[in-house]
């Protein structure tokens, strides 16, 4: 017989809010847990992976509703993959962004190193992006 975890049990397991799994369950992205005679839920140990998975893809970055296509398409056994590119491409995209504009902020910064501080654009360029070097 597997072991059955209480709501608090789970929550301590995988670093959750009790209400953060209530919702999970409400919203249809964990299943309805077994209960008690008393009424309380009772989950098995993979709730607790399904509940993990769903953590470490919202730290990933992942959207509540990828996240729902992703556990439907490994529960149809279909190509995940493909909204893991998808993510991926999004986070290149910002990646590029940021470089970007880390880039511009390290121009603004040398110009303002070289001259008084009167003469600093930094404002200027910030508000017009015609005055940026490169695309962010």
């Amino acid at each position: 017989m597997s072991t059955l975890f209480s709501i608090g049990t789970l929550s301590k397991a995988a670093g959750c809010k009790v209400e953060t799994i209530r919702y999970y369950e409400k919203i249809g992205l964990m299943p309805e847990p077994a209960r008690s005679e008393g009424g309380q839920r009772r989950y098995h140990r993979k709730h607790r992976e399904r509940l993990q998975f769903i953590r470490h893809s919202r730290e990933l970055g992942f959207t509540l509703d990828d996240i729902r296509e992703l556990l439907a398409m490994s529960e149809q056994h279909g190509h995940a993959d493909s909204i893991a590119r998808r993510h991926r491409t999004a986070v290149q995209n910002r990646i590029r962004s940021l470089t970007a504009l880390r880039d511009e902020l390290d121009r603004m910064i040398e110009e303002c190193e070289q001259g008084h501080t009167g003469e600093c654009r930094v404002i200027e360029v910030l508000s017009d992006h015609q005055e940026c070097s490169g695309d962010h």
